[in-house]
């Protein structure tokens, strides 16, 4: 079993016909990711990758009966298409773009407010349920059905921490990456408790950097709730200067706040296991895992 997404998602993607998103969909449905259709505004009634192309997110889910949806557009245009994805009601969307502006994910925020939709970015690497769905523009080479999840906020560790619990014979469920800016879809919290009801993932590992409050929330509500499986975070950033942006929007301290020191000491207050450093993470779940008899 997998949050999210499974063998049985059936995938529209918008921006289909684009560079970007031809690259990506193509490896997708190669790894057997069950693409259903496109979205591009005037193609209508053509074909691509061999599946139809639809005018809009609401004619392709009518059609296809997607249930999931995955976002190649243009940071300018982006958030009018995760609304759009949003008001048809599309169950779970990933936006793949980077450099959306602020405000724009204002008012997707508001548009997501008593949605049926779980929005996954943006600039979010994107969501791997191991040989069953690729929903993103993540790497494939490393991972291993199993039952780790992970939820990330950064691309390049998410790729060492699966490479490692791969190697280490623990597998993932699934990898999530929220993304790194500052106002985004579902975080720690919501994937978290998404992984605590999987009676297939028997621990949690959180890649957390500085900047914004994810890491704080998820201590503040791991503290409420007593998960019974174990968790495990890496806090990227110790050593990073203060009020200097470190290569994302999300990734800011401003006044001595969202440090990575904080971070780590919320989390240890609320029974989590902080790994030393990203080579010792699935070590790190190993451990855990014996201690707790998982």
């Amino acid at each position: 079993m997998a949050i999210l997404v499974g063998p049985e998602t059936a995938v529209i993607c918008q921006g289909m016909t684009g560079r970007a998103a031809s690259y990506h969909i193509e490896r997708a449905m190669a790894y057997g990711t069950r693409v259903v259709g496109g979205v591009r505004p005037g193609k209508g009634g053509t074909h691509h990758l061999d599946v139809p192309i639809f005018d809009s997110v609401r004619d392709a889910v009518s059609e296809t009966s997607a249930s999931a949806s995955i976002i190649f557009v243009p940071p300018s245009n982006a958030a009018d298409a995760m609304i759009e994805a949003i008001e048809a009601e599309v169950p779970v969307v990933v936006c793949v773009t980077e450099r959306v502006p602020v405000l724009d994910m204002v008012r997707v925020k508001d548009a997501l407010e008593g949605s049926k939709t779980s929005l996954i970015g943006p600039n979010s690497q994107g969501v791997l349920t191991p040989k069953a769905c690729k929903l993103g523009v993540m790497a494939t080479a490393h991972e291993r059905p199993g039952s780790i999840g992970i939820v990330s906020r950064s691309a390049t560790l998410t790729s060492e921490i699966v490479a490692q619990t791969s190697a280490a014979g623990l597998g993932q469920s699934t990898t999530v990456g929220i993304g790194g800016d500052p106002v985004h879809g579902i975080g720690f919290v919501e994937c978290i408790e998404l992984f605590m009801d999987d009676p297939e993932t028997h621990g949690i590992i959180l890649i957390g950097e500085i900047g914004g409050a994810e890491e704080e929330m998820a201590a503040d509500y791991l503290k409420s709730a007593k998960s019974a499986k174990p968790v495990v975070a890496l806090v990227a950033g110790r050593h990073a200067p203060p009020e200097r942006r470190m290569g994302h929007a999300g990734t800011l301290t401003l006044f001595g706040r969202a440090d990575a020191n904080q971070k780590i000491k919320a989390l240890r207050a609320a029974g989590v296991q902080i790994a030393p450093n990203p080579h010792q993470v699935a070590e790190t779940m190993r451990q855990s895992m014996n201690n707790l008899g998982t």
